[in-house]
């Protein structure tokens, strides 16, 4: 069942969205060389403390995982896609990083995920990113009011498959609002016209993940929990939690 906001619940969703982009701001200003992921968990875990707001990603556990989450950022390097688990290793020079974070204030949450390139980067990785961040962008503009979900899910996947760039299947976004993971489910591919129709009070969570190597095969790493790439080749994964609005669509974790 599709919850659809009242313009005062999405201003509450906007507080929520805010304390998730000073947390990634934050993080990205901490990711330097030698910066452990442990190490820039606790930069997003202080400004939860700061905010007042608390994590809902600390303890998820849903049903595909053998443990329950336990840290407050998904932290994904390299051929990483998503749900990484962050440990005590230390970035280098050219890694390439996404993270995921949420934030819970009010007992509404928003959702967002950054990636970007610490130290010197990689043309490849820059283009990929930019990719990550257009694709976004094209997802976020057929976000309107009567539109439908595949208009999403397709201005997205156009945008990955266009610069020859792979779209793991069966990941993408969600609606989002009392709770991380609500209906309706926002694929990064899919038929223009097609699904749910967008209406005023929706709130989503637009996500693109693009495989750099091409291929749209991942694994589940040994964690349970980190999605990898077949072909070992880098990942992407940008994210914004974006209401519809009879005004256009409304970014709720700008930065």
């Amino acid at each position: 069942m599709v919850e659809l906001k009242t313009d005062t619940s999405i201003d509450a969703m906007y507080e929520a969205g805010q304390v998730v982009g000073r947390a990634l701001t934050a993080v990205r200003e901490a990711a330097d060389v030698g910066a452990s992921l442990l190490e820039l968990d606790e930069v997003a875990h202080q400004v939860l403390r700061e905010a007042g707001a608390g994590s809902p990603f600390l303890g998820y556990r849903p049903s595909f995982a053998p443990t329950p989450f336990p840290a407050v950022i998904c932290a994904s390097v390299n051929d990483a896609i998503v749900h990484g688990i962050p440990t005590g290793y230390r970035l280098r020079d050219g890694d390439l990083v996404s993270i995921d974070f949420g934030a819970e204030l009010d007992g509404w949450v928003g959702d967002s995920a950054i990636s970007f390139i610490v130290g010197e980067p990689r043309v490849a990785d820059v283009r990929l990113v930019e990719t990550a961040e257009r694709a976004l962008a094209a997802g976020i503009e057929a976000a309107v009011v009567g539109n439908r979900i595949g208009d999403i899910a397709h201005a997205v996947g156009t945008v990955c498959r266009a610069a020859g760039y792979g779209v793991p299947d069966g990941f993408g976004g969600h609606g989002v609002g009392r709770r991380m993971h609500e209906d309706p489910p926002v694929p990064n591919e899919g038929r223009p016209g097609r699904g749910l129709p967008l209406r005023h009070g929706m709130v989503l969570a637009i996500e693109p993940m693009l495989i750099g190597g091409g291929s749209d095969g991942f694994h589940a790493a040994p964690d349970g929990w980190t999605l990898r790439t077949d072909d070992g080749s880098r990942a992407a994964h940008i994210e914004h939690t974006v209401a519809i609005t009879r005004t256009g669509p409304r970014i709720l974790t700008a930065r």
